[in-house]
């Protein structure tokens, strides 16, 4: 049994053990704040699978989440710059896509952790840009956030320093972060280029990894309101800046 489930999902008990908990440590910091879950899951499952089979199931896994979601933060969306920022993933993802495809796979692992090293250390210093919440920004934003979501799985680092930088609250930010995600990534997973990423293998991989998404979220949620949103914060960001700085690290030993 141990083998064939070995074989079914291409992971080693070992290997299956740290994909759970660094799921499930992403999936409870998705539950609390809206966001973070596929910026941690890329950075982190790095260490044991290329890029090209960690930002499908990403995706996956996102979408299940948003639907988890959904219905806990509907009434507080921002259907504006949804709206908005859905034109311009739209636009961006095909290009991510296209890197993803043809660059080489220990580049596409610099480059991850590069770009959520940088936002997470923006973030850490509470660095805010003189932004405002116009269709041309937000218009903008999007198109950023699908090229990296398209390459990288994580289009929703940039979109959560536009909400800092316009001072969006806490509850805007979180229901509208778990929308746009929902969207960003059902379009994400039908483009062509994405389709032919999805295999029999990783479908099983998703299908298992359910397990600590759902427990994950269930507990972030619960914390939600218990938690001090800015010790949690640095909390996220500091797990952020660690699991870069030991990817850029493994991909210059190797």
């Amino acid at each position: 049994m141990q083998i064939e489930l070995q074989q079914w999902i291409g992971l080693s008990p070992i290997m299956l053990l740290y994909a759970f908990f660094a799921i499930g440590v992403a999936a409870y910091i998705r539950g609390y704040s809206g966001f973070g879950f596929s910026a941690l899951t890329v950075t982190s499952l790095a260490l044991i699978l290329p890029p090209s089979e960690i930002v499908p199931t990403a995706y996956m896994l996102e979408i299940a989440a948003s639907i988890h979601m959904l219905p806990l933060v509907w009434r507080s969306i921002d259907w504006k710059i949804l709206r908005w920022l859905f034109f311009g993933v739209v636009m961006g993802t095909p290009f991510g896509i296209i890197f993803l495809e043809e660059v080489p796979q220990e580049i596409m692992r610099l480059v991850i952790s590069g770009i959520v090293l940088t936002a997470s250390l923006l973030l850490w210093k509470n660095i805010r840009f003189r932004s405002s919440a116009n269709r041309y920004s937000i218009l903008t934003v999007g198109f950023f956030s699908g090229v990296i979501n398209g390459a990288a799985g994580i289009g929703g680092l940039p979109v959560v320093l536009f909400f800092l930088s316009i001072s969006a609250s806490s509850t805007l930010t979180r229901s509208t972060m778990v929308a746009y995600l929902f969207i960003s990534d059902i379009y994400a997973v039908m483009l062509p280029g994405s389709q032919q990423l999805i295999s029999t293998e990783l479908l099983g991989r998703t299908v298992i990894f359910l397990i600590p998404l759902f427990a994950g979220i269930y507990l972030g949620h619960r914390s939600f309101v218990k938690t001090s949103p800015e010790s949690f914060r640095k909390f996220t960001l500091g797990l952020l800046i660690f699991l870069s700085v030991a990817v850029i690290i493994r991909s210059f030993l190797i």
